[in-house]
């Protein structure tokens, strides 16, 4: 592997004429490209019918990745399965939430549940890792491409049967999980289980069902079994390869595949980085520190890839907008800072045809080096390869923990009632965004985590409460942390089914507070909320608490019947205190509450009140302490330095106190 962090891309030689191969490896030595990602969507290529094999032109591509040097991830192509599986076996096609068997098209589209389409995608899978596996260029294999999708057929709520039967083990216990004697839906044979669509439980689409609890069961059921197919894959390859990682391309924020159901199959999580139009670039950057934390979180703060990111711009949004000067070394460089020890781009060459003809790539359709994207590409590689590998393997050693929950996060918007404007990501990334704008360094971690080494633990919308994470919580706070929570949480168990107690359920007692109503308005209906004498904006959901003797009050509601009651309270317990925020407070509400919290720790972080200013600190396994300054705000801007160190960029030396002048998309890095 190169003493470098990974950069390169996915490469697709078999798109193109051999002499264009000839063009290619020249412009990656000027750019600096490590890497290069192999045969993604090549089914069609390698296996032209069922009973015939051609690897003639991959032996051909893989041959020159490796005598070029290039480090190699080899990737299965069951990402997009040929016309001819489709045709022989029209069950390895979906079908849809309405009903619809699909016919052969696009990618992403087959059943999970289909023995055909696993047989051949695992048949092809073992002969890749047999034909390749000794070849010590191969850095990491690379199963399929970002799983996602569901599907309704038969052959799904065969397995979904079979599914619930190893998760219930009887009926009774199914229909108590899923409150079955309500509408008359008591199961007295497995047989009679459908998966829930819009021929069954659903109306309007898959967030309405009338069962949430079936619903909720399928979603876990899609995930797993698409689980299952990368699984399959994996234990072919390991058949043949038994060290290199293995490993797919998830995709962030993504709902529907619960990534931390699959986080102990992954040898290192990789993601693709592509995040939602912002008009604000210091909101987009915020969403993908939320992004690139979650992905760290999955392996225990591991160090995670970055499989793809775009080196310009996109092509599957209908305004496709360019990154600008600077932005592209910006995001990559914030990507090292939360952990990424490689750094890849779709594409390496801008595909000649079909729907990404227009998606960005290193090289354009004329292959020139003399571009500003190239440019950038080649300064970039520069960077990567003077900081060597300085940061490899290196962990950022946070004392905050952010609950990120998939059942939480499936539960609360299939929820009937009391507000389907509240959006789980809109929760959580907002105190997500106050502690980053806060540069507190953050753990984004699953309900099950270890939680000992944390002194804040916050968990917004934490809906659905499982296991023993209440008591966990608890020890948090008697040792003298802080925990955090918000409106709507703590009200379901692992089922969905409602705690037969006082809201918020297993953490009331830990809280000090009951919830006795919760009102819900349209989005334009505003609450005011006096936090320390300022006024903030609070909407959608707006429980009415009732305090327990002894639980401090901190704010308060200003209108409708429920004005001067808590909106945010603090109850002290052994030597810390847990905070519940009982509405949806406004930016700077949430900022408002969460920099006290952290200011009790003391983890309010450098640069704080910097508007765009961006601090992260990573730590080697040696023991070194690499802090990255970036910076995301529009304009030049001018701070006085709370950071020390040697820029390990330009050589650069810094302490505090000094002058900082930061330059749009400027980065440091200090050791």
């Amino acid at each position: 592997m190169s003493n470098q962090i990974l950069y390169g891309g996915d490469y697709n030689p078999e798109q193109w004429p051999r002499e264009v191969w000839d063009q290619d490896y020249p412009a990656f030595d000027l750019a600096g490209l490590t890497t290069v990602t192999l045969g993604v969507f090549a089914w069609a290529h390698l296996q032209p019918a069922e009973e015939r094999y051609d690897f003639s032109t991959l032996d051909a591509i893989v041959e020159r990745a490796t005598a070029e040097g290039r480090s190699i991830v080899l990737a299965t192509p069951s990402g997009a399965m040929p016309p001819w599986l489709a045709r022989a076996y029209p069950d390895a096609c979906r079908v849809d939430f309405e009903g619809r068997r699909h016919v052969y098209g696009q990618r992403h589209n087959h059943c999970p549940s289909s023995p055909a389409f696993q047989r051949l995608s695992v048949a092809l899978a073992s002969r890749l890792a047999q034909r390749y596996g000794d070849n010590p260029a191969i850095v990491a294999w690379h199963v399929g491409n970002e799983y996602g999708g569901a599907c309704y057929c038969s052959s799904c709520a065969a397995a979904f049967r079979v599914w619930l039967r190893e998760r219930y083990t009887t009926l009774d216990r199914l229909n108590e999980a899923w409150n079955a004697t309500f509408w008359s839906h008591t199961f007295t044979d497995w047989a009679q289980i459908q998966p829930p669509s819009m021929l069954s439980e659903h109306w309007r689409g898959p967030n309405h069902t009338a069962f949430q609890s079936i619903t909720l069961d399928y979603r876990r059921f899609l995930s797993d079994a698409l689980l299952g197919g990368f699984l399959a894959e994996k234990a072919a390859i390991r058949a043949h390869v038994p060290d290199t990682p293995v490993t797919t391309n998830l995709m962030g924020l993504y709902q529907p595949v619960d990534y931390h159901r699959w986080a102990e199959h992954l040898d290192l999580a990789t993601w693709d980085n592509y995040p939602p139009e912002d008009a604000s670039p210091i909101r987009t950057a915020a969403r993908m520190a939320l992004a690139h934390g979650a992905m760290r979180g999955l392996r225990g703060g591991a160090p995670f890839w970055v499989m793809e990111q775009t080196p310009s711009t996109t092509a599957s949004r209908d305004v496709n907008a360019v990154k600008r000067p600077g932005v592209l070394g910006l995001w990559t460089w914030q990507s090292v800072a939360h952990g990424a020890d490689a750094t890849l781009f779709f594409q390496l060459r801008q595909s000649r045809g079909a729907c990404e003809k227009y998606h960005g790539a290193v090289l354009d359709h004329a292959g020139r080096t003399d571009t500003r994207v190239f440019r950038e590409v080649a300064a970039l590689g520069a960077q990567l390869a003077s900081l060597g590998d300085a940061t490899l393997g290196a962990r950022t050693p946070a004392r905050v923990a952010l609950l990120l929950d998939w059942d939480s996060w499936w539960a609360a918007e299939m929820s009937d009632g009391p507000n389907r404007n509240v959006r789980y990501l809109d929760v959580l990334g907002g105190y997500h965004r106050a502690l980053w704008h806060l540069n507190a360094l953050v753990d984004v971690v699953p309900v099950t985590a270890d939680l000992t080494s944390y002194d804040v633990v916050v968990a917004p919308l934490l809906h659905l409460v499982k296991g023993d994470l209440a008591a966990r919580v608890r020890a948090v706070v008697e040792r003298g942390g802080t925990f955090l929570t918000t409106f709507l949480s703590g009200r379901v168990d692992e089922d969905d089914n409602a705690f037969l107690a006082d809201a918020p359920g297993p953490f009331r007692d830990l809280l000090g507070l009951r919830v006795e109503e919760t009102d819900a308005q349209q989005p334009s209906v505003v609450n005011p909320v006096t936090l320390d004498g300022v006024v903030h904006e609070a909407r959608h959901v707006f429980e009415v608490v009732v305090p327990d003797e002894g639980t401090t009050v901190l704010a308060t509601y200003g209108a409708d019947f429920y004005a001067g009651t808590p909106a945010v309270t603090r109850a002290s317990v052994g030597d810390g205190e847990a905070w519940y925020v009982a509405t949806m407070l406004d930016d700077g509400g949430v900022a408002a509450v969460v920099r006290r919290v952290l200011a009790r720790h003391g983890l309010v972080g450098p640069h704080a009140d910097d508007a765009g200013v961006e601090v992260v600190d990573r730590v080697s396994p040696d023991g070194v302490l690499h802090r990255f300054v970036l910076h995301h705000g529009a304009e030049p801007i001018t701070v006085t330095s709370q950071v020390a160190g040697t820029d390990l960029l330009t050589g650069r030396v810094l302490a505090v106190g000094d002058p900082l002048t930061l330059s749009t998309t400027e980065v440091l890095v200090l050791s």
